[in-house]
């Protein structure tokens, strides 16, 4: 039993101790709009805001420990170090990982994607081989493998969608074939919120021979996720979605794959031995972590996962549901709104978030308005701008949820969007 369903279970109400024991960590939420109310954060799926266990490590760390890793004798360098692994195993623990040797630290998810195609890709990709992509895909997962077929010439092709917004999984077979060497797809959409059939998809691919990338960003902070179990060759994930710090996020891949690949970067503390002419490279998983680290987010993305861990995934998972399915009765109860995607009854497991268009109204002057009440919401294409290219539109407005969002929260902003959307069609 997790820490959070023990105090569920004493409490009698697992939702009710979501909100009053975790909330309050993040201190961000105790703002105020310029009206006076209190400031209402829906954009969790653009960046996560961060507990006070994770502010803490931060200053910690830059207060009583810093000093360069894995290069210093002395104490303070050695309790970096064993900070910054203790980071890796946790990240390894997280997803499920066989070793910590599997979990390579990048900048972000995009630098993650980036490595795997350059290293990967360029030694393995030729003319004539595919990657199949989709066309839900975050740019993140669009633009290096765009890069990569410009330099070997393989082929890139993209799996369609459903009438409901979710992947096309007669396209997705109809265009899997024994030329497919690597398939890479978003878990759950940014945009569209769907989350994706993976355990369809994955052996599919393995099936024709085809290696399998996972970007998890938009799962990984709100649903359990084990990569042995996934059975997908490499998955990535932000820590700045998972109540961490910007700045830092990590690649898993299977060992054998990383052993195989050749290092991405070139310079300090990737090699074993240099010399004039040549050099040999340090063991898993250093050899892909060129120069000194992101130590403190290492430091604060591993206090963030320890923090996920101890509410527990499912539970989050649960509320989140819950959530969600509040959101879309609002959403859907106000005249001219279009939601983006599944419904909770079409795919109960879908993310927690609503992308939405106003028939008539601009997305950015949603938002605008909606900020002017205290109220925090994305509007633009969200880095998925083929995908907004399918829905023949520009830009669309977007709430996203999180475990400390509340149902009061959820009414308050239905009915200033319904307010603001009264608003603007009066005066267009």
């Amino acid at each position: 039993m997790t820490t959070i369903d023990a105090r569920a279970a004493r409490s009698g109400n697992q939702d009710d101790t979501l909100l009053s024991r975790y909330r309050s960590d993040f201190p961000i939420l105790e703002q105020r709009s310029s009206d006076g109310r209190p400031l209402i954060y829906l954009d969790h799926a653009a960046t996560s805001q961060k507990p006070r266990q994770v502010l803490n490590a931060l200053e910690h760390y830059y207060a009583c420990d810093n000093a360069n890793v894995h290069r210093g004798a002395h104490q303070l360098s050695a309790r970096a170090t064993e900070d910054f692994e203790a980071a890796r195993s946790t990240a390894a623990r997280f997803v499920g990982a066989a070793t910590a040797r599997e979990i390579v630290f990048t900048r972000n998810a995009s630098e993650a994607i980036n490595l795997v195609a350059r290293s990967w890709g360029d030694a393995n990709l030729r003319e004539g081989d595919e990657v199949l992509l989709t066309v839900m895909e975050h740019h993140s997962n669009l633009v290096p493998w765009q890069l990569l077929a410009q330099r070997t010439g393989c082929q890139l092709r993209h799996v369609g969608l459903t009438e409901d917004g979710r992947l096309d999984l007669d396209d997705f077979r109809a265009k899997l074939s024994d030329r497919t060497r690597l398939v890479s797809l978003v878990h759950v959409s940014n945009t569209l919120g769907c989350c994706n059939p993976l355990a369809e998809v994955i052996p599919a691919a393995h099936q024709v021979g085809a290696l399998v990338l996972v970007d998890a960003c938009q799962s990984l902070a709100h649903q359990p996720i084990n990569v042995a179990d996934l059975d997908a060759d490499f998955l990535v994930g932000s820590s700045h979605k998972l109540c961490g710090p910007t700045g830092m996020g990590f690649l898993w891949a299977r060992e054998a794959l990383l052993e195989a690949m050749p290092p991405f970067l070139g310079g300090g503390e990737m090699i074993q031995d240099v010399f004039l002419d040549r050099s040999t490279w340090a063991d898993l998983p250093h050899k892909f972590e060129a120069g000194t680290p992101a130590i403190g987010e290492a430091v604060g993305m591993g206090a963030a996962l320890r923090y996920l861990e101890d509410i527990g995934l499912r539970a989050i998972q649960s509320w989140e549901a819950q959530l969600t399915r509040h959101l879309f009765a609002r959403l859907e109860s106000i005249d001219g709104v279009r939601i983006l995607g599944p419904t909770p009854d079409q795919q109960p497991e879908r993310g927690a978030l609503a992308t939405f268009l106003v028939e008539g109204v601009h997305a950015n002057d949603i938002a605008a308005l909606m900020d002017a009440s205290g109220i925090c919401i994305r509007s633009g294409h969200h880095c998925c701008q083929p995908l907004h290219r399918l829905y023949g539109v520009s830009a669309s407005a977007r709430a996203s949820l999180s475990f400390i969002t509340t149902i009061e929260e959820i009414d308050r902003f239905s009915e200033e969007l319904a307010s603001t959307v009264d608003f603007l069609k009066a005066h267009s």
